[in-house]
């Protein structure tokens, strides 16, 4: 990834479904865990996808995040999501030796879910209100899913919660 690459974001960035942030945000990113920020390039030099995430957290709770992973709409369904998910998960193992693998998704994006539970993911926790849209009480849930690596031989960090949280009550 470089940085001229954000200027290239347009045809991945504009699905309903993506998050999209400002310039200073993922300059952050870059700046900070620039091995976990990715880009896959068709030949022409146009981004078919991007990941990006962080390592964070404490003790048991020390993980890899994606904060973002897309693909453009003419290459998905190709296993790119998968390779670039790979990728993150695999740095966060070996470079940062974390215990599990994290990402938050609208609860309303089934499709997502489907693929994340394809990959190994499993609904840890609901996030209630975790994304908020355009009008004041418009909000949405999250799905908070885990896949534990293998510094967490039992799963123990992957356990699903019983009861939703709020954003507040989030750890990281």
């Amino acid at each position: 990834f470089e940085m001229n690459d954000l200027f290239k974001f347009n045809s991945v960035n504009l699905d309903k479904l993506t998050e999209t942030y400002n310039m200073g945000f993922y300059c952050h990113y870059m700046a900070t865990w620039p091995e976990y920020f990715v880009t896959a390039e068709s030949r022409d030099g146009s981004i078919q996808g991007y990941v990006m995430g962080k390592a964070e957290g404490q003790d048991k709770l020390w993980h890899g995040h994606v904060t973002a992973v897309t693909v453009a709409p003419m290459y998905r369904r190709l296993g790119l999501a998968k390779s670039l998910m790979n990728y993150l998960e695999n740095i966060s193992q070996d470079v940062y030796n974390c215990y599990f693998v994290d990402l938050f998704v609208r609860a309303s994006n089934s499709l997502a879910i489907g693929m994340y539970t394809k990959f190994g993911y499993v609904k840890y926790r609901r996030v209630l209100g975790y994304y908020c849209g355009n009008m004041e009480d418009d909000y949405e849930d999250a799905w908070d899913m885990r896949k534990a690596l293998p510094r967490d031989a039992y799963k123990e960090t992957v356990v699903p919660l019983k009861h939703p949280i709020r954003p507040e009550d989030l750890e990281w």
